[in-house]
């Protein structure tokens, strides 16, 4: 096969329609045409996601003139059944009322408070062993970037 078929497009539909299941295995169930698991992880591997991505993506959207609020939030993305992989700690969640194993994500989203509508504008991985950042820190430095962008 030569590419992968309109996947940036289904996977972007996915992303803002699902509430709970996030993986290459639900959108392949889901997925309006053929479309195995393994084609959605090869596709996710070869590309290369960062926070100015998001951004350059969002920033048409952004009206730094309409009263907003930013929302910054942390997740934790539950990894309970892996044995080895980079980033996955051990961290509580909120969700499980508990320390498991998992990614930490700290992200920004901006909210209109006009239109009512809300975008995520910034996200990092959790990672202290990495990086020695904690999730304030992390935070701190988005909303230097917000404010550098002019959004605040």
């Amino acid at each position: 096969m030569s590419g992968y078929p309109c996947i940036k497009n289904i996977y972007k539909t996915f992303l803002q329609v699902s509430s709970v299941r996030y993986s290459g295995l639900a959108l392949s169930e889901v997925s309006p045409s053929p479309l195995s698991h393994d084609t959605v992880s090869r596709w996710l591997k070869s590309r290369c996601f960062r926070p100015k991505e998001l951004w350059r993506l969002v920033q048409p959207s952004i009206d730094k003139k309409s009263p907003c609020v930013l929302i910054a939030d942390d997740t934790l993305i539950a990894k309970t059944r892996s044995k080895k992989i980079e980033m996955v700690h051990y961290q509580y969640s909120g969700n499980e009322h508990d320390v498991i194993a998992g990614i930490g994500l700290v992200n920004l989203r901006w909210h209109n408070l006009t239109a009512v509508e809300s975008i995520p504008i910034d996200y990092r991985i959790y990672d202290k062993d990495s990086d020695g950042k904690t999730k304030n820190t992390h935070f701190s430095e988005m909303l230097a970037l917000v404010k550098k962008r002019g959004i605040i």
